[in-house]
């Protein structure tokens, strides 16, 4: 099996469509069917349903797919690493990360890293911190800035960076504004603005309310902290956040109030990656400029979930 095939796999399995993953690894469409084709009969086995508008994985393509990426990952890692031992750090590091996690300023690392190592291809992407830390462990990221919630997969380590507690932020003119703290039972009832599923802040939240015991309705679901901020802004429902989110300047007006069981509802900031025989040099090189980092690479442990 060579990686050359598992490569083009890959690519039609992510665009679902042969003509759009050619493009993509500039090869013609011709050599990539082929090289499917030939994939396909060595393992015995149909990997993509093809029709004329797009293909999609058959169950055999599914199962391949985690174990491609993960291969095609460790293939780049072997090379980088011999690159290292010869003095030079080169290839591609892809970051991921989900907004305003508060315990590194992503952006500043990043730039620290570029300015030492400038032959190293920077990709990075935002995104909830589930949908991370499952690209960290099917190989799609090197690393990843992720708020805990739960146990992560096999394969997946998190290096813990920073706690704080989640606080109530709502409209100064809120019955609760004026309060201390708040129970969990006093939230009944109220319209949440929320992240989706997929964010830390949202997961944290929605496992404090389960655990407490509380329904939770949330009516406005957002994409970004700015947009939150906002409809909190205009009264138009309350929210849970980390508290350095009810720090930021456009919070300022709004007031934060803690929670009476400030132990239940807690924002663990992380970095999620492989396991140190698939990591790569450059992803250690960046781990090393992260401050804040108390556990490296073999010697991480999980945070409590």
């Amino acid at each position: 099996m060579e990686l050359r095939h598992l490569e083009y796999f890959v690519a039609v399995a992510e665009e679902r469509h042969f003509t759009r993953a050619a493009e993509r690894l500039l090869v013609s469409q011709s050599g990539l069917s082929a090289s499917v084709r030939s994939l396909e009969k060595e393992l015995g086995a149909q990997l993509f349903l093809r029709n004329t508008r797009s293909v999609d994985l058959t169950e055999a393509g599914r199962a391949l797919l985690d174990e491609a990426r993960r291969t095609l990952a460790g293939a780049r890692a072997a090379k980088d690493a011999v690159a290292a031992v010869q003095g030079l750090l080169r290839g591609a590091l892809a970051v991921g990360s989900e907004q305003c996690l508060g315990a590194v300023h992503v952006s500043s690392v990043l730039s620290r890293f570029r300015g030492r190592h400038p032959r190293v291809e920077i990709r990075m992407r935002q995104d909830g911190s589930q949908a991370l830390i499952q690209d960290v462990a099917a190989g799609q990221l090197d690393l990843a800035f992720v708020a805990v919630s739960g146990q992560p997969p096999g394969g997946v380590r998190l290096l813990p960076l920073s706690t704080e507690p989640m606080v109530l932020l709502c409209h100064a003119d809120h019955a609760l504004a004026e309060r201390e703290d708040v129970e969990w039972k006093e939230l009944d009832g109220e319209g949440f603005v929320d992240f989706a599923p997929e964010w830390g802040a949202r997961a944290v939240s929605d496992r404090a309310f389960a655990d407490a015991g509380h329904q939770r309705l949330v009516t406005l679901q957002v994409n970004d902290v700015h947009s939150l901020l906002d409809l909190v802004g205009h009264g138009l429902g309350v929210a849970l956040v980390p508290q350095h989110v009810a720090r930021k300047p456009q919070a300022a007006a709004l007031s934060a109030v803690r929670l009476a069981d400030g132990e239940a509802a807690v924002w663990r900031a992380a970095v999620a990656v492989p396991d140190p025989e698939r990591m790569a040099p450059a992803a250690r090189q960046l781990l090393s400029m992260v401050p804040g980092l108390d556990a490296l690479p073999g010697r991480a442990h999980t945070p409590r979930a």
